[in-house]
C-alpha cells in the first residue's frame, strides 16, 4: 500500500470517529458539508481511499465542530 494511500485512510477513520462522536449519520454529514452520501462513504471508507479537497476538510471540520488538525492526530 502507498504511503498516500494509507495516510487517506487514517484520515477517514479519524472523520469516521469525530462524526460518530456527534451521533452523525454519513448521510447527515454528507447533506451538511453539501457531498453525496456515496463520497462521504468512500472517504471513509477502508479499502477505497479517496482523495478529499481542501475546502471539504474544512467543513467537515467546520461541522463536526473541530480543528482540522485534530482530524491528523495519531488514531
Amino acid at each position: 500500500m502507498k504511503e498516500q494511500d494509507k495516510r487517506l485512510q487514517d484520515l477517514g477513520v479519524q472523520i469516521s470517529i469525530y462524526r460518530k462522536q456527534k451521533k452523525m449519520t454519513q448521510a447527515q454529514l454528507a447533506v451538511e458539508i453539501g457531498i453525496s452520501r456515496t463520497h462521504m462513504s468512500n472517504i471513509e471508507a477502508l479499502n477505497m481511499p479517496t482523495q478529499i479537497s481542501v475546502d471539504t476538510l474544512f467543513k467537515i471540520a467546520d461541522v463536526l465542530g473541530i480543528k482540522v488538525s485534530n482530524l491528523f492526530e495519531e488514531i
